[in-house]
């Protein structure tokens, strides 16, 4: 079995750490904690019960029975609760997400990452330009933008009172807008105008406000195929940040030596949670090691012989030591 080994030594922030889980019986609570420097991003929340054992010891069978019960709304719930905060507590009941199954007793199961904090906020009057830039190895990642007016007094010195009285303005699609000029950029200049946003109130004197982190820019790709090991490494205090992951095929001579060609036609072979499960598995650790196996990743497409392809930084953790 061949066995492939790279490490990178490059700083950068990552903007994804590593998945964490937690599960909390009914009327129990499930704290959710990030480290110094990071903040919670739900992906995904269910209230309910979807099998006979989970939270099941010392309840009756009856109670257990209903496992197509689910909240709806269960992960937006708890997204307005807990994202953005380092530290989150969320009761299991029917009064946090209501009750979706009378006489079931439920569970609370929760699936959220730490993303580092916005590290930058930048607000310049109309016709300045804001200036947005991030370190060596890293790229902008717009979180949201503005162009418009929300208060009286931002930007307001040795403006007339009548250019401030419109507190309600602004553009649609501000943060769109910045984001197709700016993410990706080490440095990006915009300028706060009616001629890249529009013009949300004539007559009112306007700002930009944008909010954006700096995240790794992948700077290593590596292809493994399948039924090799990837031994992904990193030193001098740096952990993995997965940029991308693909597990499948893309093209005919990728891991193609001595395969017979029906295993390689399939051009349009890809797992869908390749790039979830590497990042989970590896993002902020030193070492990650992988064996590159269907049942790691499902058959994207059976009969196919596939390989993992990963594109990945060595980065500075977000943690402050």
């Amino acid at each position: 079995m061949q066995r492939l080994s790279l490490s990178v030594f490059l700083a950068t922030a990552c903007l994804f750490v590593r998945a964490e889980e937690r599960t909390a019986c009914e009327l129990s609570t499930a704290d959710l904690t990030c480290g110094l420097g990071q903040v919670i991003n739900i992906d995904s929340a269910d209230y309910g019960r979807s099998d006979h054992t989970t939270c099941s010891q010392g309840r009756p069978s009856q109670q257990l029975q209903n496992v197509n019960c689910a909240s709806s709304g269960a992960t937006n719930r708890m997204a307005e609760m807990c994202d953005g905060k380092s530290h989150c507590s969320v009761t299991a009941s029917n009064s946090v997400f209501d009750d979706p199954c009378y006489g079931t007793y439920k569970y609370l199961q929760v699936s959220y990452s730490c993303k580092c904090k916005a590290i930058e906020q930048k607000t310049v009057c109309e016709l300045s330009t804001a200036d947005l830039t991030c370190g060596l190895g890293q790229v902008i990642n717009i979180d949201s933008a503005d162009y418009g007016r929300h208060d009286r007094t931002t930007c307001s010195q040795g403006r007339p009172s009548e250019q401030l009285q419109i507190v309600n303005c602004a553009s649609s699609g501000a943060t769109n807008r910045v984001a197709e000029m700016c993410n990706g950029k080490s440095h990006c200049s915009v300028r706060a105008s009616n001629s890249v946003f529009g013009d949300p109130c004539y007559g009112t004197y306007k700002y930009l406000q944008v909010s954006y982190s700096c995240k790794c820019k992948a700077l290593a790709r590596m292809v493994s195929c399948e039924e090799d090991t990837v031994d992904l490494s990193c030193h001098s205090g740096k952990v993995i940040c997965i940029d991308k992951a693909v597990y499948g095929r893309h093209d005919t001579t990728t891991c193609s030596h001595g395969r017979p060609s029906e295993q390689l036609q399939n051009v349009n072979c890809s797992s869908s949670t390749a790039n979830d499960h590497m990042a989970n598995m590896c993002n902020g650790l030193d070492r990650c090691t992988i064996e590159v196996v269907k049942s790691m990743f499902e058959d994207p497409c059976q009969g196919t012989y596939k390989y993992l392809q990963l594109d990945f930084s060595c980065v500075e953790p977000c943690v402050t030591r």
